[in-house]
């Protein structure tokens, strides 16, 4: 109904179905399994160990999912009353989009590591959503959507972030999920303009795939043997729509030529 999270691993893309309650595998060839019911999931990632995290939106959590079903692993209704999307770093370090309620309207990132109480660590974003950590793990780049912008923050030693400024500004854009290349391009979604666009550092905008169907265009993930499939994730709704939870998902596979680089 509401694809997004997209990740690639084991020869697969991992997804969440926002509006389905449902976390989804999907192969080259374009089958598809149910791997969880979760609800209202959003962003995905994998600790080291290879566990499954999710992001739930509603409920202000991750769970995990593995052999022994769906768990709670970290509450952060403390800290959120909503979250989004969410990466995991190569020394399983989750980073997550939070929001607040109308009483607490503040949006920022939070920092997970397991075995430590979970954190803020960036204010004041302009409604953040997609997250990618690069794969030497010094920078954060983080899609504000309500400012038409990337945004890039060192990661320090201990996971905390400093040093933020602009990677890209993007004007008529409302950038969403995205995925990194291995030329340092982001490819990335506008979901109200329907399309993806590939960006490199300091806003020069170097291909567009665009959609003339009046989809939203909500994240995409390089994967595929190979790493040069892009798989793009897209839903025929309204706003008005999605928060009544009414959309048609569509998932489609395009090729490209430069890989990823096999994280976010």
């Amino acid at each position: 109904m509401f694809p997004e999270g997209p990740r690639w691993r084991d020869g697969r893309w991992w997804l969440s179905d926002q509006l389905g309650h449902r976390v989804l595998t999907l192969d080259e060839s374009g089958a598809w399994s149910v791997v969880a019911e979760v609800p209202r999931p959003s962003g995905l990632g994998f600790l080291p160990d290879g566990i499954l995290w999710v992001a739930t939106m509603d409920e202000a959590r991750i769970v995990a999912v593995g052999g022994d079903g769906v768990r709670e692993a970290v509450s952060l209704r403390h800290l959120a009353a909503h979250l989004n999307d969410m990466v995991v770093d190569s020394r399983g370090r989750a980073y997550l989009d939070a929001y607040g309620d109308r009483s607490a309207p503040e949006s920022g990132l939070l920092l997970v590591v397991p075995g430590e109480p979970p954190r803020s660590v960036a204010g004041g974003l302009a409604f953040p959503n997609g997250l990618i950590v690069t794969p030497d793990g010094r920078t954060l780049l983080v899609a504000e959507t309500l400012a038409g912008r990337i945004t890039a923050f060192d990661v320090l030693a201990d996971g905390s972030l400093g040093n933020r400024r602009v990677w890209a500004q993007l004007p008529g854009s409302t950038p969403d999920g995205m995925c990194l290349d291995s030329e340092g391009a982001v490819w990335v979604a506008s979901y109200r303009s329907g399309e993806f666009l590939r960006v490199r550092e300091g806003g020069e905008v170097l291909d567009r795939l665009s959609s003339d169907d009046g989809r939203w265009a909500m994240a995409c993930a390089l994967g595929g043997h190979d790493g040069r499939t892009l798989l793009l994730c897209t839903a025929a709704t309204t706003t008005k729509d999605y928060f009544a939870g009414v959309a048609t998902g569509r998932l489609a596979l395009h090729r490209v030529d430069v890989p990823g680089v096999g994280c976010p």
